[in-house]
C-alpha cells in the first residue's frame, strides 16, 4: 500500500489554551498579527478577550472582522490588501471554517505576487506563507488541521485552494471557546465533522491506514458526545470530546478526501445560503443508503464507533444499521430534516443535481460513481 500523510506540525489541545497565544506567538518570533474572525464571533466577546490577551503581551494586533459565511473572493482580496497595508507578519484565524479558510489565504497571499485565482486547485501555489495560527470556535469543520480553504467565486459557485502550503503552525484547540454555540449550530457543526470521518473512511483513491484510524476515532468520540454536547451546552467534557473529534476528522480527510456528500452539500450552500454543516446533514442519509451496495463493508466496519455494544452481524445487516443510527441521529438534531423543510424548491432539484457534478473533485473520491441522475435521485429522496 503507497500513501502520503501530511498534517500541521503542532496541535495544542488543553481548556483555556487560547491564554497560551502569546508565548505561541513570540516561539513563531512575530510582533505584528493579523486577527482573522467574523462580526458574530465579535458579538460574543470571545474576540475581544484574545485580542486583548495579545495586546497586553506587547503585541501589536490589526482586527480583520468581516469574514462572511461561505467567504466571497472579494473578502479574501480584501483582507489581504489591508494585511499587506498594516505590515504584518503573521496571522491568527479565530473562528469556525470561513474564518479559518480566510486566514489561510491571507498568510499564503500576503508575501506572494501570485494572484489568488491562480491557486485555485490542487497544489497550486507556488510560493510560502505567513506564519499561522489557527484557532477554532467551533467542532465542526477540522480546518485548523486541513490544506484546504473554499471560496465563494461567483454568485453562486465555489472553488477550493489546496496545499500543503495551507496547513497551519500551529492548531490551538481550547473547547472553552466552544461552551456558547447555540444547539442548533452545535449539531450542524457536529455532523459536518461526523460525515468528515465517514467519507475519509469510505474515500475511493486515497484511503490509508492513518485516516482510517483518525476517522475511526473521530466517529467515535463525536457519536458519544453530540448529543449531549446540544442539550448541556456548557458540559466542558462533551465539549472537548467534539472539538478533538473534529480535529481528528479533519486530518483524516485532508489526506483522504471527502466525496459525494460534500459535493451535492456545495450547491445547496451555492443557491440557498443554507450553512454548510447543515447542506451536509440534509443529504448524508440518502447518500449513504446510495452509497451502499459498494460501501456496505466499510459502512459495518463503522458501525462499532456509533455503537460500541454491538453484537456481532453480517456485513449487510451492520451496514443498513449504521445508516439507520445516523438517520437517528440526523433526526435527534434541532435542524430541518428534509430540503423542503430547507426551503428548498422542489423545481431547482435539477438544477442542483446539474451543478453537483460540476464538484468532480470530490465526485471521484465515492466509493460509488455518481451520475447527473442518481444526483437527482438523491436530492429527491432528501426532499
Amino acid at each position: 500500500m503507497n500513501f502520503q500523510f501530511e498534517t500541521c506540525r503542532r496541535i495544542v489541545f488543553e481548556a483555556g489554551a487560547s491564554a497560551q497565544l502569546p508565548t505561541l506567538c513570540r516561539e513563531l518570533k512575530l510582533s505584528h498579527l493579523m486577527l482573522v474572525t467574523d462580526p458574530g464571533l465579535q458579538s460574543t466577546g470571545i474576540v475581544e478577550r484574545v485580542e486583548q490577551l495579545l495586546l497586553k503581551a506587547g503585541l501589536t494586533v490589526t482586527l480583520y472582522g468581516d469574514v462572511l459565511a461561505d467567504p466571497p473572493e472579494a473578502v479574501v482580496l480584501a483582507a489581504a490588501d489591508n494585511a499587506r497595508a498594516a505590515g504584518v507578519d503573521g496571522v491568527i484565524g479565530l473562528g469556525g471554517g470561513s474564518s479559518m479558510d480566510v486566514a489561510k489565504l491571507i498568510a499564503a497571499l500576503v508575501p506572494s505576487q501570485q494572484p489568488l485565482a491562480e491557486m485555485y486547485g490542487i497544489g497550486n501555489i507556488l510560493g510560502g506563507r505567513l506564519p499561522l495560527i489557527q484557532v477554532p470556535t467551533t467542532a465542526g469543520t477540522g480546518s485548523e488541521v486541513t490544506p484546504i480553504a473554499i471560496v465563494t467565486t461567483g454568485e453562486t459557485t465555489k472553488m477550493g485552494v489546496v496545499s500543503p502550503q495551507l496547513l497551519p503552525d500551529i492548531a490551538l484547540l481550547d473547547p472553552e471557546l466552544t461552551r456558547g454555540l447555540p444547539p442548533a449550530v452545535t449539531a450542524a457543526t457536529g455532523i459536518d465533522a461526523m460525515v468528515h470521518a465517514i467519507e475519509a473512511y469510505t474515500s475511493k483513491l486515497k484511503k490509508n491506514p492513518y485516516s482510517d484510524m483518525l476517522a475511526r476515532q473521530a466517529l467515535t468520540l463525536m457519536a458519544a458526545n453530540l448529543q449531549t454536547a446540544i442539550d448541556q451546552g456548557d458540559n466542558l467534557k462533551a465539549r472537548s470530546n467534539m472539538l478533538l473529534g473534529a480535529c481528528l476528522a479533519g486530518q483524516a480527510f485532508a489526506n483522504a478526501p471527502v466525496a459525494a456528500v460534500h459535493a451535492l452539500a456545495y450547491p445547496l450552500g451555492g443557491h440557498y445560503h443554507i450553512p454548510h454543516g447543515l447542506s451536509n446533514s440534509l443529504v448524508l442519509p440518502s447518500v449513504l443508503k446510495f452509497n451502499a451496495p459498494k460501501a456496505a463493508h466499510l459502512y459495518a466496519e463503522l458501525l462499532p464507533c456509533l455503537q460500541p455494544d454491538v453484537h456481532i452481524l453480517s456485513p449487510a445487516k451492520a451496514c443498513d444499521q449504521f445508516i439507520a443510527a445516523m438517520a437517528q441521529l440526523v433526526a435527534r438534531a434541532p435542524l430541518p430534516q428534509t430540503l423542503k423543510q430547507a426551503n428548498v424548491a422542489e423545481a431547482d432539484l435539477p438544477m442542483l443535481a446539474k451543478d453537483a457534478m460540476l464538484q468532480q473533485r470530490l465526485l471521484v473520491n465515492n466509493p460509488r460513481e455518481v451520475s447527473e441522475a442518481d444526483a437527482l435521485a438523491i436530492y429527491q429522496a432528501a426532499y
